[in-house]
């Protein structure tokens, strides 16, 4: 189990790298280099935040695909292809010419690399997550599956601290080559990340699961939305919150400080800093997932974010980095922290193991079109209109009630195991 984990943290923290390195891009370069000189700043971070968001809406469609050969061939077959394509589509970023060199070229090859990632990454989280889950021991599911989630911070703070290195470079150098440099990297992080990932072993409860199925099934991702469509939506209320208020936080707070004069560097310092604790609250959350439940951790997170929407922005406002710190470290390791720590055991708990894979990537990847792709856009475009963040914080607000609802819609969580149901972290057996 602890090479599992190992394997696991690093292979989702590469590729998780990845896909994070556009939202930081989009926030702080993308809007000058891709789009017209002269553009308003508000517009192109617009126009870099709606490429931001394309990537979103491929990822139900890469989790369609990779949930169907992850459910039929084995979630480590998967987890290998969508790093392949993955790694290629970042690399290729970096080789990209701006729109001063090949006009509207320019941005059009970019979204089309970020529609790749989206489909890589709409099949990575699920996979992710049930190496681990699929693999724990009774009783500590919730524990060992938050690991995934840290894979996810790590690929963040990966992507944050490559470009708060290449930002100490002149700003003409930052500007012309620099900004390349974190996307060039990715070749090595694919080679690295494919053979972390090769060693993996498949998961346990996956071929388990293969050796009682019937042969003749229909695709998995129609099963789940024929027998399990309450399931489905209720993953998407759950990811709500959850993403949501994780892209105003990382990629809209960028271009928030940037459009209010308050230091990017020290943004990007607070953002690392949340982050690397969020690592470990993450995995207390996941733990107390195991003795409290998932729905009462779930909840904590999604309260506490309704709370902190209004006095996040007002201490982002006082430009005193001591508040800006406790912004961070409130809005990411506590509030999204409860949240994301406990969401792959519960998650995971409203599928059966046959179609776990496409029932997570469904439900995860179809809210993350409006919680995480649009969430940025969306609080941009509302910033632009009221020049203040009180519009983006009912946005939160929004968000944090609906997860909460959703809460209560679900049942105590039961896994789906042949002969073993676990409700919240207690097991119980019955008969077969």
């Amino acid at each position: 189990m602890r090479r599992i984990v190992i394997a696991s943290v690093f292979g989702n923290a590469l590729e998780w790298y990845d896909f994070f390195l556009y939202g930081t891009a989009a926030a702080l370069i993308f809007g000058p280099l891709f789009f017209p000189a002269g553009t308003d700043p508000i517009v192109g971070t617009m126009g870099a935040f709606a490429g931001f968001a394309v990537g979103f809406f491929a990822r139900p469609v890469g989790g369609i695909i990779f949930g169907h050969i992850g459910d039929r061939h084995g979630r480590k077959k998967a987890l290998v292809m969508t790093l392949a394509i993955m790694g290629l589509a970042t690399f290729l970023m970096g080789l990209l010419p701006t729109f001063e060199q090949a006009g509207y070229l320019a941005p059009a090859s970019l979204v089309i690399l970020r529609i790749a990632q989206g489909v890589a990454s709409g099949g990575e989280w699920g996979g992710g997550v049930l190496m681990l889950s699929e693999n724990a021991p009774p009783g500590r599911i919730g524990f060992y599956a938050a690991w995934s989630q840290l894979g996810v911070s790590g690929g963040f703070v990966l992507s944050a601290a490559a470009f708060y290195l290449v930002q100490m470079l002149p700003q003409e150098d930052f500007m012309s080559w620099g900004w390349r440099l974190p996307f060039l990297a990715s070749i090595l992080i694919f080679g690295v990340g494919l053979y972390i990932r090769r060693s993996l072993p498949e998961s346990r409860e996956f071929e388990q699961e293969v050796k009682r199925r019937p042969k003749a099934e229909r695709p998995p991702a129609l099963e789940v939305l024929r027998n399990h469509p309450r399931e489905v939506f209720q993953a998407m209320g759950l990811r709500l919150a959850e993403n949501g208020c994780a892209y105003i936080f990382l990629a809209f707070v960028m271009a928030y400080a940037k459009l209010t004069g308050l230091s990017t560097q020290v943004v990007l310092g607070g953002v690392m800093l949340a982050m690397i604790v969020e690592a470990f609250t993450i995995l207390f959350w996941g733990w107390l997932s195991d003795i409290i439940g998932r729905r009462t951790v779930y909840a904590i997170g999604s309260i506490s974010l309704i709370v902190l929407a209004f006095p996040f922005f007002w201490m982002m406002d006082t430009h005193v980095t001591g508040w800006v710190y406790l912004a961070l470290l409130l809005g990411l390791a506590f509030s999204h922290g409860a949240m994301i720590g406990t969401q792959p055991a519960l998650m995971g708990e409203l599928f059966p193991a046959h179609v776990r894979y496409s029932g997570l990537a469904l439900g995860h990847e179809i809210a993350s079109i409006f919680s995480g792709g649009l969430a940025p856009l969306a609080a941009t475009a509302l910033f632009g209109i009221y020049k203040s963040s009180w519009p983006v914080s009912l946005m939160l607000v929004t968000f944090g009630v609906i997860t909460t609802l959703t809460l209560f819609s679900i049942r105590p969580a039961i896994r789906h195991t042949g002969s073993k149901e676990q409700v919240f972290g207690r097991e119980h057996l019955t008969e077969g």
